[in-house]
């Protein structure tokens, strides 16, 4: 058998690891001395020590590891933590544009021009969402929902989609959005699905290249546009998703459209 410290150089563990993990009922010794409280580990313990040590290298979390020993599925673990990594991934490409946008200190500059945007008919979703990252989920399966109960209803040409965020206040978190794509004709709703015609209205409309966290910039131009120019507010601004992760790997090419209704 195997005291802690030599337990510890050929696992490649910490003795402070290792007393974790037997807290943790990760990886018992095999034997406690009684009198001195000495620790001993088999030989046969290092693979498990290896396991433990590769699924911690992959950032899977005590419990987790718990889950996997108490013989969960190690792929579906694993599938979780494949997104878990990609959402880190396309985080850190989002902090690293603004940080360069920074470094680089560019000048945000837009071109504001004064739309005509068609009476429309919409279907619609409301929904509370609890961080903004879920909008980019909400808006496909919204989409999904309405040509489930409407598999022959067609979208408007040229198409028009966008969202508004009703709470009248920004809000990190629970914030309430609309989703709305222009259609051919009403169709059938449930308690999610609903149908609205739109008017036709007048708006300044401004593109914004870039991450999402940027938009802040394009809302203070447009307001600033807006009142600069003598023009009221008439509605919720819309933002119409063109570019974006969907069919971008750089965050630098997404393209957003922001229409603010004007009287």
């Amino acid at each position: 058998m195997l005291k802690i410290g030599e337990f510890s150089k050929l696992s490649l563990l910490t003795v402070k690891a290792l007393r974790f993990y037997e807290k943790e009922g990760l990886l018992v010794p095999a034997h406690i001395d009684e009198w001195t409280g000495y620790r001993f580990y088999e030989t046969s313990q290092l693979a498990q020590a290896a396991k433990i040590k590769s699924y911690r290298q992959l950032d899977l979390s005590v419990e987790e590891i718990k889950a996997i020993m108490a013989g969960a599925p190690v792929s579906s673990i694993l599938t979780k933590k494949i997104e878990s990594l990609k959402k880190q991934q396309t985080d850190i490409s989002i902090r690293i544009s603004i940080i360069n946008h920074i470094l680089e200190d560019k000048e945000m500059k837009y071109q504001a021009v004064i739309k005509e945007i068609p009476e429309a008919i919409v279907y619609y979703e409301e929904r509370k969402l609890k961080e903004y990252a879920e909008l980019m989920t909400f808006i496909p399966e919204s989409e999904a929902e309405c040509r489930r109960i409407n598999p022959d209803l067609k979208c408007a040409e040229p198409p028009y989609e966008f969202c508004e965020y009703l709470d009248g206040e920004y809000k990190e978190k629970d914030v309430m959005v609309r989703h709305s794509e222009a259609v051919t004709k009403s169709g059938n709703e449930n308690e999610r699905i609903k149908f609205r015609k739109i008017p036709a209205v007048k708006a300044i409309s401004i593109y914004h290249k870039g991450a999402y966290e940027q938009l802040g910039e394009a809302y203070a131009y447009i307001m600033k546009y807006a009142e600069a120019n003598g023009y009221k507010v008439a509605g919720l601004a819309r933002e119409c998703y063109i570019d974006g992760i969907w069919n971008k790997e750089s965050v630098e090419d997404w393209l957003t459209e922001l229409q603010l209704p004007i009287a």
